[in-house]
């Protein structure tokens, strides 16, 4: 298990409402869920913005043919 931190934030009633509605879930989960969102789409916008750069040796074909 990793590290855990207690912190103090100061959040809209209102959007916290919204996210607790979203999510089913209490106040510590759905903030949990809302980082782990963050982050991973930071992780996925930092792929994208490595399209076409990153030149891979594999060979499509082989990989199809692998497959049948």
């Amino acid at each position: 298990m990793s590290t855990i931190r207690k912190v103090t934030v100061h959040v809209p009633a209102e959007l916290m409402a919204k996210a607790q509605r979203a999510t089913g879930k209490g106040v510590t989960e759905t903030i949990k869920l809302g980082l782990e969102r963050l982050t991973a789409a930071r992780a996925a916008e930092e792929l994208r913005s490595m399209r076409g750069k990153v030149r891979l040796s594999i060979d499509l074909a082989d990989l199809r043919r692998d497959r049948r």
